[in-house]
């Protein structure tokens, strides 16, 4: 079935086709249409979840976390300082591994205050032991909910997964989306059985306290989850393809990087525009092209310098900044280049902070700096040199 709706509606359609028992909700801007989405096919019965409404958001996780050591599948939804609110129960979801989904709208963080969209609130906290992974479009938020839950829920894995939705951008803006049938759905996703979970008849401890002696071992094995979850990935889109007829990429998307001499690495909906540039460029005789990061974490480090070995210059252009030194995505690729002993020359380009628009002419412009060599290693778009020299 194909219906014109928001990427908030997708990602709901998506949820519900995952057939979770457990939904946590408490409101935040735009975040706020997907559990409203959700509570009214729990109403309507085209979803049978226990839908609990809760008085914060730090209270929305830990109800996803309690529901979830019941052998529950759980979802919840936040947005920016939601999200930093639930900072402490992100931890707790991860160690217990127990395999949460989550719908992050991202959004500005305060001060300032905005509500407009931005990736500081994700990306501030990539450390927490989420997989993490950007959705481009309404599509993909659909697709991927059900394939965060087969990941998740995988016993190599047990880790918890955040979809993150550009806010505004692509949770509400509206497109015409395929919207699979329940039966493809039970194909695709099998109904979650786990043993780390409450047994009256076989009792064991969760969330209990270890000493310096263990808890590095534990931690440790968190580590080696999410350094499987890569593989895991790759299987469960495979399957996804094969079921659902779309095709993903896994952890990247290589658009036109083979023989590309400049290329820009994003991440999230702002692909879209800078895939269209590079097209243009292109028919320009320019050799451009684009990397799309889909998971932070686990990240590419392999993909990336595959990608990127033969190019002249890259650009990291992300809606983040790391204050004092330079965006996290950025930090992230240099590492992986470096680690897989690729000498590229790269600059980060910071957009799109509390919802600024980035321009087709600003990409462009973005490419041709490289071309010519760039001045600085972190420039701002739409800042002019003086305000630098503040």
């Amino acid at each position: 079935m194909r219906k014109f709706i928001s990427g908030n509606e997708a990602l709901a359609h998506g949820v519900r086709l995952a057939r979770p028992h457990v939904i946590s909700a408490y409101p935040i801007t735009p975040q706020t249409t997907v559990v409203e989405h959700l509570s009214s096919m729990c109403l309507k019965g085209s979803l049978k979840a226990e839908f609990v409404h809760v008085e914060s958001e730090h209270s929305a996780l830990s109800c996803a976390i309690g529901a979830a050591a019941t052998g529950a599948r759980t979802f919840t939804a936040t947005s920016s300082q939601g999200l930093l609110y639930m900072a402490e129960c992100l931890h707790y979801a991860a160690g217990g591994r127990f395999p949460v989904v989550m719908m992050n709208a991202n959004r500005s963080t305060a001060l300032p205050w905005n509500i407009y969209g931005d990736q500081r609130d994700s990306l501030g906290l990539l450390d927490q032991g989420w997989i993490q992974l950007y959705a481009e479009n309404a599509q993909e938020s659909l697709d991927m909910a059900l394939v965060a839950y087969r990941v998740a829920e995988d016993p190599r894995v047990m880790t918890p997964v955040m979809i993150n939705m550009d806010g505004f951008l692509l949770t509400h803006t509206y497109e015409v989306v395929d919207i699979p049938e329940q039966e493809q759905a039970d194909r695709y996703l099998p109904p979650y059985v786990t043993d780390n979970r409450f047994d009256f008849d076989k009792p064991k401890s969760l969330a209990f306290s270890v000493g310096p002696e263990q808890n590095y071992r534990f931690k440790f094995r968190e580590h080696q989850a999410m350094l499987r979850a890569k593989e895991v990935i790759a299987e469960a889109e495979r399957s996804f393809a094969g079921i659902f007829g779309r095709t993903y990429t896994h952890l990247v998307e290589n658009y036109r990087c083979d023989d590309a001499e400049y290329v820009i690495v994003t991440l999230g909906s702002v692909a879209g525009l800078v895939r269209s540039v590079t097209d243009e460029l292109r028919s320009e005789g320019f050799a451009a092209g684009m990397l799309r990061i889909r998971y932070m974490r686990p990240f590419p480090e392999k993909e990336l310098a595959e990608a990127l070995k033969g190019v002249k210059g890259a650009a990291v252009l992300e809606k983040d900044i790391s204050f004092g030194y330079e965006g996290t995505v950025f930090t992230n690729v240099n590492s992986a280049l470096q680690g897989q002993g690729i000498n590229v020359k790269t600059c980060n380009v910071i957009g799109g902070l509390g919802g600024a628009d980035i321009s087709r002419e600003q990409i462009r412009e973005i490419f041709y700096s490289l071309k010519k060599g760039v001045e600085r290693r972190v420039t701002f778009i739409g800042i002019s040199g003086d305000e630098y020299d503040d």
